[in-house]
């Protein structure tokens, strides 16, 4: 059996058709070939079919009486002459094959599937052909997308997002968190100038189309240096505990120091304990002597630089038998703690109370 390939231009489409079925069917010579100007009723082109990637393909058209030779093409290649396969893809199959219907399935359909499909009828008087286009739509991949970021504050910063799909697929970005940012973009590319330390967090790519959704996510990390709390000085009576707090703002976090004038503090120095938790710093007295009050200085380190803030250490000194009179209720028999000033003013009042 012989086969031919037709160089044909679309108006003698239908002719190069009926050429190459002659040679495969062995159809004389002498059957007629309608020229453009002749019906077309013999020629029908079915509407076209819309189908999603990975989707099984029905392709079916009418036999009819006196049905000689029947085949299915797709394009120059043909897929099943009669119960014959010639398609070497294992995805196509014969589903029926009877006097009134010819019907083939391809199964998990892809790009490459789509284009013109023919369904070619010899019967006893002349050939006939149904035609129809496969249109493949593909769901949105996410291909290319910007890998998590890490950059300092004031950068330009640029993200990119691309997709395949088809149709193609609308692409936009927005960022997730901190929830309720309004920073979006309906294209590919994100720019975020200068970018602040206000602006890091998860960032969402979205592609669409009219099959589905993808969506992925890229996280962006910004660098800052320390920023200190303002220090909180504390109180503390002698032979008590006494704990000073530093907090510190910093991307990477900080490290800390503490300082007493010029001297840096050491974790277990004569019995003080630093504490170090994430933004936080705890130094602590356990048993605060007359030489720990003072000045107190927290810096806070990272790579891009420091802060630091002070805390004063002070003494709270707690009333004693010599700056503190009782003077008890003679009817509830409670004490009141009064100083010498007020005892006076107290004894006053009583003295007018009784005239």
């Amino acid at each position: 059996m012989k086969m031919v390939v037709c160089g044909c231009c679309a108006t003698s489409w239908r002719r190069c058709v009926v050429m190459s079925l002659r040679l495969l069917f062995l159809l004389p010579a002498g059957l007629p070939v309608r020229s453009q100007g002749e019906s077309q009723s013999d020629n029908k082109q079915m509407d076209n079919i819309t189908i999603r990637q990975g989707e099984t393909l029905f392709l079916s058209c009418s036999q009819g009486d006196f049905v000689t030779h029947t085949a299915w093409l797709n394009r120059s290649s043909i897929l099943y002459a009669g119960e014959d396969k010639w398609s070497v893809d294992p995805r196509v199959s014969l589903v029926t094959l009877n006097q009134d219907e010819f019907t083939i399935k391809i199964e998990d359909v892809d790009l490459t599937d789509e284009g013109q499909y023919i369904c070619a009828v010899q019967t006893s008087s002349r050939p006939r052909t149904t035609s129809v286009h496969i249109i493949v739509q593909v769901p949105p991949k996410i291909v290319n997308l910007s890998k998590d970021l890490v950059v300092n504050e004031g950068s330009n910063v640029t993200l990119m997002c691309l997709a395949n799909g088809k149709p193609e697929p609308a692409i936009g970005w927005r960022m997730l968190s901190p929830s309720g940012d309004s920073l979006s973009s309906d294209s590919e590319v994100l720019e975020i100038p200068f970018i602040s330390r206000y602006r890091a967090g998860v960032y969402e790519c979205t592609a669409a189309n009219d099959i589905a959704v993808d969506t992925q996510t890229v996280e962006l990390t910004v660098n800052y240096p320390p920023s200190v709390s303002d220090g909180r000085d504390v109180g503390v009576t002698l032979g008590q505990r006494g704990v000073l707090q530093c907090e510190a703002d910093a991307v990477p976090e900080a490290d800390f120091e503490w300082y007493r004038d010029d001297r840096r503090i050491f974790n277990g120095f004569d019995g003080i304990e630093i504490e170090d938790a994430g933004a936080f710093s705890k130094l602590t007295f356990f048993n605060v002597s007359e030489t720990d009050f003072g000045n107190y200085t927290c810096v806070a380190i990272n790579k891009l630089g420091s802060a630091n803030t002070s805390i004063i250490l002070y003494e709270i000194i707690e009333p004693t038998s010599s700056t503190l009179l009782q003077v008890q209720d003679g009817n509830s028999g409670t004490s009141t703690v009064f100083t010498p000033t007020c005892l006076l003013l107290v004894v006053l009042l009583q003295l007018l109370l009784k005239f």
